[in-house]
């Protein structure tokens, strides 16, 4: 069985920890091959005020936050839950960051790496129409979340579509089930050199 991989999606008042922005919804979802075998997700409180906009794209308020749990417990509770296992996420230059900065205010460290889905399906899928998560999703025919832009349903998807890759990967080079530092590997290769390098890595 492959070891498991932890796929997060935050909700957050804004774009970047640099300008201010805090987390306002953590989910995990742990994978083991294709098999989801847990889950974790929270609101969290900080007392950063969300604004308008992005509370009508998520439904989440800042009356609804007022009951929430606050971040640092959540994220006390979020980094027990991953432990050492290698993260996954859609787009994880943003969630990356986010899981950095919100571990560090409670002096915690975040050694984990991050694979992402945006680059590999880029890779894996260069003829979809977008990269996006639900255009991906509904492209390949996945189960598509009730709501979308809440932490739970995106990292779902999310967790669906890395299945999908791995599964693709494996059939289409009759290779093993790619583990996650094969898939560190693969985002970083260049589309052109991506057959050689599949079979390189696989193999």
């Amino acid at each position: 069985m492959p070891a498991p991989i932890a796929v997060i999606d935050f909700e957050t008042t804004g774009m970047t920890p640099a300008q201010g922005a805090r987390a306002t919804e953590i989910a995990i979802v742990l994978l083991e091959g294709a098999q989801v075998v847990d889950r974790y997700a929270s609101l969290m409180y900080t007392g950063v005020p969300i604004p308008p906009f992005i509370e009508q794209l998520t439904g989440i308020s800042n009356a609804l936050l007022e009951s929430a749990p606050p971040a640092a417990e959540v994220m006390r509770a979020a980094a027990r839950f991953v432990g050492n296992a290698p993260m996954v996420a859609h787009n994880a230059a943003f969630d990356s960051k986010f899981w950095q900065a919100e571990l560090g205010r409670i002096g915690l460290e975040a050694p984990q790496p991050f694979a992402c889905t945006v680059l590999l399906s880029r890779r894996v899928y260069p003829d979809a129409p977008s990269h996006k998560l639900g255009n991906l999703v509904a492209h390949l025919g996945l189960p598509r979340a009730a709501r979308a832009h809440r932490a739970l349903a995106d990292a779902e998807m999310t967790a669906a579509l890395l299945a999908r890759l791995q599964a693709d990967l494996a059939q289409r080079y009759q290779a093993l089930w790619p583990v996650h530092a094969q898939l560190m590997q693969l985002q970083r290769c260049k589309p052109q050199a991506m057959a050689r390098h599949l079979q390189a890595a696989l193999l």
